[in-house]
């Protein structure tokens, strides 16, 4: 049976304000962890003396602004039971070029795993896009892991909604393995000292002002 075949619908219960939230499962669901989410596994920990990076001048913005506790809660994110460096990798983007993770430090990377045949990823992307086009130049990197198989059907995908922020392919699925990730849509969001500081299991509204609030908080 092909991988996609394979593939089965799940329902995902948000725990506070967010209600419940659809995601399509990639693989059997893990076990609850009550201390904390599970991150990367071959993650190193944090060093407890991690360097602040210089502030970055952001351009003023009109909506709200929230600081990024209340933007986390508002967009119903998990935070890492503890600090630890995201898991690095150099993955492949469509149109030949190649992105690593340990050379965007500096940078808040948004990481989002997502497949074409996908519903609630094809519900979000929108959005992603104007996440994207607006905060594109403030040292924010947005990079979309494909997990299609037939990695053909993602670049006429992109072309026909018009996407621009770069994407990524795993189609064996190793990056989402490393990443532990059991459903797609699924999104990691990475501070600029490299640390995973919030997962989102499941669409979001990532144009929203929360969103805008927490990169922009952590690009402070």
């Amino acid at each position: 049976m092909s991988q996609k075949l394979a593939l089965t619908v799940v329902i995902a219960v948000a725990a506070a304000v967010a209600g419940a939230m659809l995601a399509v499962a990639v693989r059997p669901a893990p076990e609850v962890v009550t201390s904390g989410p599970v991150v990367a596994r071959r993650a190193e920990d944090a060093p407890a003396d991690a360097p602040a990076s210089a502030p970055v001048a952001l351009k003023p913005r009109k909506g709200r602004v929230l600081s990024v506790a209340h933007a986390m809660k508002e967009l119903d994110l998990i935070a890492p039971s503890r600090a630890k460096l995201a898991e690095d990798f150099t993955l492949p983007l469509v149109g030949g070029a190649k992105l690593r993770l340990a050379a965007e430090r500096g940078k808040v990377v948004f990481i989002n795993f997502w497949a074409t045949w996908c519903p609630p990823c094809r519900e979000e992307m929108p959005a992603m896009e104007r996440l994207w086009q607006a905060q594109k130049g403030q040292r924010f990197v947005l990079v979309a892991v494909s997990v299609d198989v037939d990695t053909k059907n993602v670049r006429p995908y992109l072309e026909e909604h018009k996407l621009t922020f770069p994407v990524g392919l795993d189609p064996r699925m190793d990056l989402a393995n490393a990443y532990g990730v059991r459903a797609v849509p699924s999104s990691f969001i990475v501070n600029r000292q490299g640390y995973l500081t919030a997962i989102a299991l499941g669409p979001r509204e990532w144009d929203s002002d929360a969103s805008h609030s927490l990169i922009e908080g952590l690009l402070r």
